[in-house]
């Protein structure tokens, strides 16, 4: 019913390419992300989705139906705007309603209309049709705001106003449910709680959603499959994992996660390791086999291991020195100068421990297996 297709999907704007060629197979039921920097064409791409945007050439299906040739109110998808778009001079139910009410102006007659229309400038005047107040209080209910319901939305927090605007597009019971960057406006402490708002709502409901997102952090913690694009091309699909462990490109590995990247020249290829030198001296194996003699280096801040005075055996060690320490909390970062290269090493950090000065020497070491050759 709610999966998603887009074929070899184009759209220029006065001549300009801005997707080219997307093609994506989105599940029924997924929780699917377009990730990318600003200006990469994962809003435009989701806008076609929803018939805000007409497609240059390509195909859009949506529960195996071309919907491309389809005004947006005919394609059966709800959206969340990165804005919200709320009406401020309306309660929270009446905005909730607003989408029911016009339903009800497509198929009633002229006379139903106008008490309609009546009750969308005055909900007071004219009573909801008992069908329209239990959907509306069933799924304010299910987004926790029925305490609300007959509040302004000017009256709500950030956290609030998002779940009107998601109850808002739920209400319909869309196919497909579309939301562009909706936490973009929430502080940090309330974006982590409403991800897993938002996550626990689309499991139970098992709506299939198309989450638009610049923030990597974002789309890692919520969605079963990313798409990450660039310059309205997409670079790779994948799971979370699939993305952060095994990216394609050194703009991926970038993205995705923060990633020290070094380039490199292949200088031996035995027992299952690829030598490469980076800077005039230093040398460091990898587990990954590749064809390519100049390739880049790819290691996790978190992969590195800082070597202490017990002296732990690696297969690749470097020696630098500490150019900024960040204290995060739970974490100490540490910025190190290694042959000419930065690397960015986080460490745990327990209760009491000290944390290294800055200018001083260090010596990290990392496994083979953790390095990743592109």
């Amino acid at each position: 019913m709610g999966s998603v297709e887009l074929k070899q999907l184009k759209k220029d704007f006065s001549g300009v390419t801005v997707l080219q060629n997307i093609d994506l197979d989105i599940k029924e039921g997924e929780f699917f992300a377009l990730l990318g920097p600003s200006g990469c064409g994962k809003t435009t791409t989701m806008r076609c989705i929803a018939g805000f945007e007409t497609a240059t050439s390509g195909t859009i299906e949506i529960g195996g139906k071309d919907v491309a040739k389809l005004s947006p109110n005919a394609r059966n998808c709800g959206m969340v705007f990165q804005s919200y778009a709320l009406f401020p001079h309306m309660n929270v139910f009446d905005n909730v309603a607003y989408s029911l009410n016009i339903k009800e102006l497509k198929k009633n007659n002229l006379f139903k209309k106008f008490g309609v229309y009546t009750r969308m400038l005055n909900s007071k005047l004219v009573k909801y049709p008992k069908e329209i107040k239990e959907k509306v209080n069933n799924i304010l209910e299910y987004v926790e705001l029925s305490d609300h319901a007959y509040k302004l939305t000017s009256e709500l927090s950030g956290g609030q106003q998002q779940r009107v605007a998601l109850a808002r597009a739920l209400v319909m019971e869309p196919e497909v449910l579309l939301m562009d960057e909706p936490l973009s406006n929430l502080d940090l402490k309330l974006r982590h709680t409403m991800r897993n708002t938002i996550r626990r709502i689309q499991q139970e409901l098992k709506i299939t959603t198309i989450f638009v997102t610049h923030d990597q952090e974002e789309a890692m913690s919520m969605a079963d499959r990313i798409a990450v694009m660039k310059d309205g091309e997409i670079l790779q699909v994948g799971t979370p994992t699939d993305l952060y462990s095994n990216p394609k490109t050194p703009f991926i590995a970038d993205f995705v996660g923060t990633s020290n990247i070094i380039p490199g020249t292949v200088v031996a290829r035995e027992n299952g390791l690829t030598t490469v030198r980076i800077g005039e001296q230093q040398m460091i194996k990898s587990a990954t086999q590749t064809e390519q003699d100049d390739v880049k280096a790819i290691i996790r801040p978190e992969n590195l291991t800082v070597i202490g005075e017990e002296n732990e055996s690696f297969d690749n060690t470097f020696e630098g020195e500490i150019l900024f320490a960040t204290y995060l909390g739970s974490t100490v970062r540490y910025d190190i100068e290694v042959e000419g290269h930065k690397l960015v090493v986080d460490t745990t950090y327990e209760s009491g421990n000290q944390i290294r000065q800055e200018g001083s020497k260090i010596k990290l070491g990392v496994l083979p297996e953790r390095v990743l050759l592109i």
